[in-house]
């Protein structure tokens, strides 16, 4: 139970990711479906009718996947009550707020779910119209205005404008890709470009005006903006927000551009389409990490200076020297408490146990230790960027340049977690009750299979057009996993500090997978330009890791 306890915090924002992913799928589907593929039906003939069966299965299997994830996080907060609370039973665990707006959720899924797989295109509309309000209703009551004092009922709807607006518009992209491979010519790609642009214009307008005013109100001010971990978080949601209406402004313009003539190629309008997926979704793990902080307007006391951000991120020259292990927090307090059994002829007892709830300790040499790790990180990055900008240069022998993944994984594996294996006394197997540890660990495991990968497919060893979307994927997915990143400091500003050089690496990271997407996808000269962007993009990732700073 302790070990889930320690878990619980990361493991509920990566859970209430995959619920908004699922949530915004399924509801998406059923108004893709509602308002466009079953107008345009007839219309469309055989492509039609085949739209609109493979949307009710997006709409259905998302479904599915939401009442799974929303099980899993009743389970997840029922179980740490039950285990943390004396005399705290499973019933009254279910009749908790969290838990009846969870289950109305799994109902209102379970509705769409038994109207889609038993009635297929029978399935009435207003029906599957009533189970998307349902869903929507409940899923505002977990969210911060259900728990405000003031302006409840203003905030809660603007909370449920805020998921509608993304259900429309993000969560509708899976089924405007399907619908676009569905479709046989110009005029088809035309009128569902239209209709999905319309409806893409309106879930826009929901997000923007939810948006200012949730902003408004949770962040108050422009120190609330840059001062906390909300507004911080805030902030890559707008930045992602931004680039996600870059790609659908140049997706409209082709719209436009096919009225005139049909016959024009819709590859780009597909594959913008494919990278607003992935862009998208990262956004929903954002919203998720931004649930699990207080809002801004709640935190005034532990705020970051727009001072003491500029002192921690004025540039200095990178630390190349390891400060010695043994001068450590943590071995130096283990040696201590070693030398007081021995004395006493004792057994001596473990300085930090994973899992136990407790903070491991930090002194200057540890944040030594973080910064050397962070910058020799970033020459390693540095090294694979200009590599790779070599290579797309046409310089033959840069193309063995994933092979400094390997290099960066090895490094990252023995230096990121100093007290355990190999380098402290702490167990393989035992320091993944550490969430810290096991971010670090999930890292490495992407990194080894960015270089896997990308080297096999750049020496041609792996042949299959697939193999190649590994690399991307796993660079943005890397991304958007460091915006879940958590660490272990008891320190708020230091904290937050961190989050603050951290949530632009995701950003960078999630811009180079996709940017390497895109050339692999589009055709001349998009995917030419596409070759040079994710180069950069690790150069900034590479300089961003070298100017890192925790003092």
């Amino acid at each position: 139970m302790s070990l889930l306890i320690d878990l619980f915090g990361y493991l509920s924002v990566l859970i209430h990711g995959l619920t908004i992913v699922g949530q915004s799928m399924a509801l998406g589907g059923v108004l893709f479906l509602v308002f466009l593929a079953r107008p345009f039906q007839r219309e469309l003939g055989a492509t039609g009718v085949d739209m609109a069966r493979r949307t009710r299965q997006i709409a259905l299997w998302s479904a599915v996947g939401l009442v799974v994830c929303e099980a899993a996080t009743i389970a997840l907060q029922g179980a740490v009550l039950v285990g943390t609370l004396d005399n705290e039973s499973w019933l009254n665990v279910l009749s908790a707020e969290f838990a009846l707006s969870g289950l109305v959720k799994i109902a209102g899924a379970l509705i769409i779910i038994g109207m889609l797989a038993w009635h297929g295109e029978e399935a009435a509309s207003s029906v599957l119209i009533g189970a998307v309000i349902v869903v929507l209703a409940a899923a505002t009551l977990t969210t911060h205005a259900n728990a405000r004092l003031d302006d409840r009922v203003p905030l809660v709807l603007v909370e449920g404008l805020h998921q509608l607006g993304a259900a429309i518009w993000i969560g509708g992209i899976p089924s405007f890709l399907m619908a676009l491979n569905r479709c046989k010519d110009g005029q088809q790609w035309r009128r569902v470009g239209k209709r999905f642009s319309q409806m893409s214009m309106i879930g826009v307008g929901c997000i923007i005006i939810s948006g200012s005013v949730m902003s408004w109100f949770y962040i108050g001010s422009f120190a609330g903006f840059y001062g906390t971990a909300y507004g911080v978080m805030v902030g890559a949601k707008i930045g992602m927000f931004l680039g996600l209406l870059c790609l659908g402004g140049m997706n409209y313009l082709l719209v436009e551009r096919l009225r005139r003539n049909p016959d024009i190629s819709v590859n780009r309008l597909k594959r913008f389409a494919e990278v607003e997926i992935g862009i998208g979704f990262a956004l929903f793990f954002a919203a998720a990490s931004v649930t699990s902080s207080p809002p801004s307007v709640d935190l005034t006391d532990d705020r970051v200076s727009w001072q003491e951000i500029l002192d921690r991120n004025t540039p200095v020259w990178p630390r190349l020297v390891s400060p010695s292990h043994a001068d450590l927090a943590l071995p130096a307090l283990q040696h201590q408490l070693d030398e007081e059994a021995a004395a006493q002829a004792k057994h001596p007892p473990a300085a930090f146990v994973p899992g136990s709830g407790d903070l491991p300790p930090r002194n200057a040499e540890d944040i030594a230790w973080s910064e050397y790790n962070h910058h020799w990180a970033g020459l390693f990055v540095v090294a694979i960027a200009l590599l790779a900008l070599l290579n797309q240069a046409g310089i033959r022998w840069a193309r063995h340049w994933p092979l400094v993944f390997f290099g960066l994984a090895l490094f990252l594996f023995l230096r990121s977690d100093p007290e355990v294996w190999p380098l402290g006394e702490e167990g393989f197997w035992v320091s993944f009750r550490d969430v810290e540890v096991v971010q670090h660990r999930m890292f490495v495991l992407l990194i080894v299979a960015f270089g896997v990968f990308e080297w096999r497919v750049r020496t041609g060893r792996l042949t299959h057009p697939r193999a190649a979307l590994v690399f991307p994927l796993l660079t943005a997915l890397g991304g958007a996993l460091l915006l879940t990143h958590q660490h272990a400091i008891s320190n708020v500003k230091d904290q937050l500090l961190i989050e603050l050089t951290h949530t632009p690496l995701a950003l960078v990271s999630i811009a180079a997978g996709w940017s390497r997407w895109l050339e692999l996808r589009l055709d001349p000269p998009g995917n030419r330009w596409a070759g040079w962007v994710w180069p950069i993009c690790f150069l900034m990732i590479g300089a961003l890791l070298l100017l890192y700073r925790e003092a």
